[in-house]
C-alpha cells in the first residue's frame, strides 16, 4: 500500500493513503491554510511603519525641493485624488470668467447614477459651482465630479482628456486620467510625485481659492456633511487638501501644512487603513519640518540691511501701453472678463507716461497682491494678451476708469 507524507513548512501533517477520500484531502488543505494564516499573522507583527503604505513624498511648497521620497515614481491608482485636477480645471474656468461661483450646472442622468460616495443630486436638477467645490472637497462626491466634467467638457471622457493634457503642462509625466472622480479604471494612474506636483500647483496658481481645501463641513439641502480628511482637524498647521480610496488603491492622502512660515506638502498612496495612512502622513511631515528647521539653523545670519517695506498696493497688473487714452480704457474693459476677481475688482486706471517715454497711456489694475498679479498675467498670456507685473507709484495725473 502506498502513502503520501503531508508536510507544510517542514511540519509533519500526517500520512495520506493513495486514493484516500476527498474528505481527508480537504482536512489536510484546511490544516495547510491555517498554518499559512498563522505565518501571515506572525509576519504582520514584524511589519515596519514604512510597510503601511505603498508610496510617499514630502516637498517644500515654495521651492518644490523633495525632503522625503519612498517609491515616489511608482505608478498607482489615484482614486479621489483625481478630483484635485477636476478642481484645478474648475478654478481655471472661474479665473477665466467662463463660470462664476453662482453658475448653475445641470445634473445629467449619467451624473446622478454615479456610485458612492455621492451627494445624491437628482437628474434634471442643478447645482452651483460654489456648492460643487464644497461637495468635491468635503464629500468627495462622484456624482458632482461628473456634473463638473460635463459642464466644462461636454462629456466626461473629453474632460478627462483635458485633465491629462493639463497634467502634462504641469509636469505630471506619469499620470493619466479617464474620469473626473477617480472611480476604478485601470488606465487612471499616477504617482506620489505627480500628485505632489499637482497639490503644489494648486497652491501656487490659485492662492485665492486654496482656502476651500480647509473646509471641514458644508450644508446642502438642510443636511450637514463632514470632511473625510480627519487629519485636517488633528495636525497642527494643517490646511488641506484631499483624501481618496478605492479597493485597488488603498487609502490615499494629499496634505499640506504650514509651520513657522514654511509650508510642506505630503502625499501618501496605498495606506492600509485611514488611521495608518494619517499616522504615516503626520510622521512624515513632522520629519520634514524637523529637517527644514535644522537646515535653517545651519545658515549664517543675514547681513544687516535697511528694511524695504513693500505694501500690497505697490504692485499692479499692466495690460498695455497705448498711444491714446481711449485705447487704454478699452483694454481695461476688455481685460476684466479674463482676470481673477481679485484683479477685476481692483482699481483700474490709466497712467500717462512722461513725454520722454513717447506720451503713452499705461493701462493698469493697481493695488493687487503680487502672487495674484502674476497669476493674472499667466491667464492673459494664454489668451495672447499683453501683461506684466509692475511696481506702481501713486500718480496724481492718473485717470480712473469708471464702472
Amino acid at each position: 500500500m502506498r502513502y503520501v507524507i503531508l508536510m507544510h513548512d517542514n511540519n509533519f501533517l500526517g500520512l495520506n493513503r493513495m486514493g484516500a477520500s476527498r474528505g481527508v484531502l480537504r482536512s489536510w488543505a484546511g490544516a495547510m491554510l491555517a498554518s499559512l494564516a498563522m505565518t501571515m499573522v506572525t509576519l504582520a507583527g514584524f511589519a515596519t511603519p514604512a510597510a503601511a503604505y505603498r508610496a510617499s513624498i514630502v516637498i517644500d511648497a515654495d521651492s518644490g525641493m523633495v525632503l522625503e521620497a519612498k517609491r515616489a515614481d511608482r505608478r498607482l491608482y489615484p482614486a479621489s485624488l483625481s478630483k484635485m485636477m477636476t478642481l484645478y480645471l474648475l478654478f481655471e474656468a472661474l479665473d477665466e470668467g467662463r463660470v462664476t461661483l453662482a453658475t448653475r450646472m445641470r445634473v445629467s442622468r449619467r451624473a446622478a447614477g454615479q456610485p458612492k460616495s455621492k451627494l445624491g443630486v437628482k437628474a434634471g436638477s442643478t447645482i452651483t459651482v460654489h456648492q460643487a467645490i464644497q461637495a468635491l472637497i468635503v464629500r468627495s462626491a462622484n456624482d458632482v465630479a461628473t456634473v463638473i466634467a460635463e459642464a466644462l467638457g461636454g462629456e466626461e471622457w473629453k474632460f478627462a482628456a483635458l485633465m491629462t493634457r493639463k497634467a502634462r503642462e504641469l509636469g505630471m509625466r506619469r499620470t493619466s486620467f479617464r474620469n473626473a472622480s477617480g472611480l476604478p479604471n485601470r488606465r487612471q494612474i499616477t504617482t506620489a510625485r505627480d500628485m505632489a506636483t499637482l497639490a503644489r500647483a494648486m497652491y501656487r496658481d490659485f492662492p485665492h481659492h486654496y482656502h476651500y481645501f480647509a473646509t471641514r463641513s458644508f450644508r446642502y439641502k438642510g443636511k450637514t456633511y463632514q470632511t473625510y480628511n480627519h487629519l485636517l482637524t488633528r495636525y497642527p498647521g494643517a490646511d488641506g487638501l484631499k483624501t481618496g480610496y478605492i479597493r485597488a488603491s488603498g487609502f490615499n492622502l494629499a496634505f499640506s501644512a504650514e509651520r513657522g512660515g514654511k509650508r510642506l506638502i505630503g502625499v501618501v498612496l496605498g495606506g492600509g487603513t485611514p488611521g495608518s495612512r494619517d499616522r504615516a502622513m503626520a510622521r512624515l511631515l513632522d520629519q520634514g519640518f524637523a529637517r527644514v528647521r535644522r537646515a535653517y539653523a545651519k545658515l549664517p545670519p543675514p547681513p544687516p540691511t535697511k528694511p524695504i517695506l513693500v505694501a500690497e498696493g505697490d504692485w499692479a497688473v499692466q495690460v498695455g501701453a497705448f498711444g491714446d487714452l481711449g485705447s487704454a480704457l478699452a483694454a481695461l474693459r476688455a481685460t476684466r472678463v479674463f482676470v481673477p476677481p481679485s484683479v477685476a475688482l481692483a482699481k483700474a486706471m490709466v497712467v500717462p507716461a512722461e513725454q520722454g517715454d513717447g506720451g503713452l497711456f499705461r493701462a493698469r489694475f493697481v493695488g493687487v497682491p503680487v502672487v495674484q498679479a502674476r497669476r493674472a498675467c499667466l491667464i492673459l498670456a494664454r489668451k495672447g494678451r499683453d501683461c506684466e507685473v509692475v511696481r506702481h507709484t501713486p500718480d496724481t495725473d492718473a485717470i480712473l476708469m469708471g464702472d
